[in-house]
C-alpha cells in the first residue's frame, strides 16, 4: 500500500503538533492510570487478597514480584509492537495498546481471590499483569514517536514531554482514585472496594479509543514510506546501524527504578509496622508529587530545547541518586512533614528532569524508519530491570523490611548506567528532524526496503528536492 508524501519536507499541518501532543498526554494518562493502580494495589491490597496471609513478609514480597512481572513481559511486547509500528505506522499501535490495557485491567477487577479458588487466583493475576506489560511496551514508544515526528524541530523536547507528563497524570489519577478506596473499612476494602479502580478501566479504554482513532499518522512516517519505503526487518537495521544507541537507551531506562522504588517500595515501607504511617497520608505524598511533576516536566523539557538534552538529563539522574537517600531517610524518621517535603523535591522536581527529557533524548537517537522499534526495545529492556527493582529492594531491606539505607544505595547504583549513557550520547537538540539517526547509516544500504538501496546523502536529497541541505 503506497502512502502519499506530504508536502513541505514532511512538515506537520498547522495545529497537528498540539493535537498529537494532546492525544499522547490524554492517552498516556489513561493508559498509565491502569498500570499504576496495580502498583498501589500490589503494595496495599494484594498481599492479603491473593497471597498467604499467615506470612505477611513473604506475601508482600510475592505481591511486589507480580508488579515486576509486567516489566519482564515488556521487552517481548516491544519487539513485536515495535516491528509493527515501524512497518504499519504509529497510530495503529497507539489504539491497540490502549484497548489491551483497558481489557486486562478490567479483568483484574473481576478475578476471584485466593480464599475462593486457591493458587489459581495469583496465576490469573500474573496472566493479566503480563497483558498489561505487553500493552505498556508499545504505549510510550508509539506516543513518543507520534509527538516527536509531528513537533517543530526546535520544540521537540517540549512536545514529546507531554507523553511523560501524561504518564504522571495517570499516576496522579490512580492515586486520587485509591485515596477513598484506601479509606474504606478493612472489610469492605478487601472484599469489593479494591476492585472499583480496576473496573473503571472500561471508561479509560472507551475515552482513549475515541481520542486516538481521530489522530493522523505522522508526516515523517508517511514521507519515509513514500520515498525510501518502510523497512521489512527493523530489528536487523537496529542491530546493524543503531546497536550502540539501543544499549544507551537500555542503560538510560534504568532511571525508571527511581519511580518504581518511590511509588511502590517506599509506599509499602512507610505503611509497614516499622514506620506506621497511614495509607491515605502516603498516597497524598505521591499525589502532590505528581502535581508538581506535571508542571516541572514541560519546564525541564523546554530548557532542554535551549541548552540540550544531556545536561538536563544528567541533572535528573545524578540528583535522583542523591535525593532518594533524603526521601527514604525522612520516611525512617516517621516525620510526615519531612517525608512530604523530600518526596516533592525528589520525585516532583529532580526526577522530572530526566523523566521529562528522555522521550526526546532517546527518540532523537534513531531515524524514522526504526524509531519506534529502537525506543520500545531499548526502554522496555531497561524498564524490565526497573520493574524488578522493587522486588530486589524488598529483599535488600532485610527480614524486617526496614533497611532503607541499603535500598537507597541500591537505587543510587541503578542511576550510574543512565549517567554513563548520557555522557557518551550525542547532543541532538539542534539536529533537523529528517536527519535524526542519519549518522548510523551513512552510505549504508537499506536491507529489506521496498524501494531498494538508498544512501544517507540520497535520502537527504530526496527530502530537500536535490539541494543537499537540511
Amino acid at each position: 500500500m503506497s502512502v502519499p508524501a506530504p508536502a513541505s519536507q514532511g512538515a506537520a499541518p498547522p495545529g497537528q503538533p498540539k493535537k498529537a501532543a494532546t492525544a499522547a498526554w490524554i492517552g498516556s494518562a489513561l493508559e498509565y492510570y491502569d498500570f499504576f493502580i496495580y502498583g498501589s494495589a500490589a503494595a496495599l491490597i494484594f498481599p492479603e487478597v491473593f497471597f498467604d496471609e499467615s506470612d505477611p513478609a513473604t506475601a508482600t514480597l510475592l505481591s511486589l514480584a507480580t508488579f515486576g512481572v509486567a516489566y519482564a513481559a515488556r521487552p517481548v511486547g516491544a519487539f513485536f509492537l515495535g516491528h509493527i509500528g515501524d512497518r504499519m505506522g504509529r497510530k495503529k499501535i497507539m489504539v491497540f495498546t490502549l484497548i489491551l490495557m483497558g481489557v486486562s485491567t478490567f479483568l483484574i477487577g473481576c478475578l476471584p481471590t485466593r480464599d475462593q479458588v486457591g493458587t489459581l487466583a495469583p496465576v490469573l493475576l500474573v496472566l493479566c499483569r503480563i497483558l498489561q506489560g505487553i500493552s505498556a511496551a508499545g504505549e510510550q514508544a508509539s506516543a513518543n514517536s507520534m509527538t516527536l515526528e509531528h513537533a517543530p524541530p526546535d520544540r521537540r523536547g517540549f512536545f514529546t514531554s507531554f507523553t511523560l507528563s501524561g504518564t504522571q497524570g495517570g499516576q496522579l489519577l490512580a492515586t486520587l482514585v485509591f485515596l477513598p478506596v484506601a479509606a474504606l473499612p478493612e472489610e469492605h476494602l478487601l472484599s469489593w472496594g479494591w476492585r472499583v479502580p480496576f473496573w473503571l478501566s472500561v471508561a479509560v479504554a472507551v475515552v482513549g479509543y475515541v481520542i486516538r482513532r481521530k489522530l493522523d499518522e505522522t508526516p515523517a512516517f508517511a514521507q519515509q514510506a513514500a520515498t525510501e519505503g518502510v523497512v521489512k526487518m527493523p530489528l536487523a537495521v537496529l542491530a546493524r546501524d543503531h546497536w550502540a544507541d539501543v544499549l544507551r537507551v537500555v542503560a538510560g531506562a534504568l532511571i525508571a527504578s527511581v519511580s518504581t522504588i518511590f511509588t511502590v517500595w517506599a509506599l509499602a515501607y512507610a505503611t509497614s509496622d516499622a514506620v506506621g504511617m497511614s495509607r491515605t497520608a502516603m498516597l497524598w505524598v505521591g499525589a502532590l508529587a505528581n502535581v508538581v511533576a506535571l508542571a516541572a516536566i514541560p519546564l525541564w523539557a523546554t530548557l532542554s530545547d535551549r541548552i540540550g538534552r544531556r545536561p538536563v538529563y544528567l541533572i535528573g539522574a545524578v540528583g535522583s541518586a542523591v535525593t532518594m537517600f533524603l526521601y527514604l531517610w525522612a520516611i525512617s524518621t516517621g516525620s510526615y512533614a519531612l517525608t512530604f517535603l523530600t518526596g516533592i523535591i525528589a520525585f516532583g522536581v529532580v526526577y522530572s528532569a530526566a523523566n521529562g527529557v528522555w522521550p526526546a533524548f532517546y527518540g532523537e537517537m534513531f531515524s524514522t524508519r526504526v524509531r519506534l522499534s529502537g525506543v520500545a526495545i531499548g526502554t522496555q529492556i531497561g524498564f524490565a530491570v526497573a520493574g524488578f527493582a522493587v522486588t530486589f529492594a524488598a529483599q535488600i531491606a532485610g527480614p524486617d523490611g526496614d533497611d532503607w539505607f541499603a535500598v537507597a544505595l541500591f537505587t543510587a547504583a541503578l542511576c550510574v548506567p543512565p549517567v554513563i549513557a548520557a555522557l557518551t550520547a550525542r547532543e541532538t537538540h539542534r539536529v533537523p528532524t529528517e536527519d535524526l539517526g542519519e549518522h548510523a547509516r551513512r552510505e549504508a544500504p537499506l536491507p529489506g526496503s521496498r524501494t531498494g538501496t538508498v544512501t544517507a546523502g540520497e535520502a537527504v536529497e530526496a527530502r530537500t528536492g536535490g539541494s543537499g541541505g537540511s
